[in-house]
């Protein structure tokens, strides 16, 4: 059952995210940034009340209610069978645990633990592994709604059957 697939998946996922940041909080709470690759990432420590980029701070009520319900729902949808192709259900598997990775944080501690510092390259706000998911999941599933979901729905219909011959194309407006 591909339901149960996605649902693993994304379970999988969350307990990494997790998993990177209990590891963070032991070990790098406090501590200053560690440089992991010159020049392009290091670890930093940063403890996010907001959104993406900062956004909504001090408002992690609210976030944790809007983020609960639609990954709720968007569970319920594929627990339904509602997405039946797999790429879709892989762009989903990664949006729910980047989903579910943050709201764990928002729910627990309160805020969302934020590591990845790519500033030795260029400035940009810290972020996570689950957020890392959820980017990556929906540039996926834009790429499907744009290039591949309407292909499939042109070559899904099928023409009707005719006992008349074709007789070539448009141009030829049946006479």
């Amino acid at each position: 059952m591909i339901q149960l697939a996605v649902v693993a998946s994304a379970a999988i996922l969350t307990a990494i995210d997790q998993m990177l940041k209990i590891w963070i909080l032991e070990n790098l709470a406090g501590q200053p940034s560690r440089l992991l690759i010159p020049g392009l990432l290091q670890l930093t420590y940063v403890e996010n009340r907001g959104a993406a980029f900062g956004i909504f701070q001090g408002k992690t009520g609210l976030l944790s209610v809007l983020t609960g319900i639609v990954l709720l729902a968007v569970l319920i949808a594929v627990l339904m069978g509602k997405f039946k192709n797999r790429f879709l259900l892989c762009c989903i598997s990664l949006i729910l645990a980047g989903g579910v990775g943050n709201l764990i944080d928002r729910v627990s501690r309160g805020f969302v633990v934020d590591y990845l510092d790519i500033s030795p390259l260029f400035s940009f706000p810290v972020f996570n592994f689950a957020d890392c998911c959820v980017v990556v999941g929906t540039i996926l599933l834009l790429i499907y709604l744009l290039f591949f979901e309407g292909r499939q729905n042109l070559q899904g219909t099928t023409q009707p059957d005719t006992d008349t011959e074709d007789t070539g194309g448009p141009e030829n407006d049946g006479q």
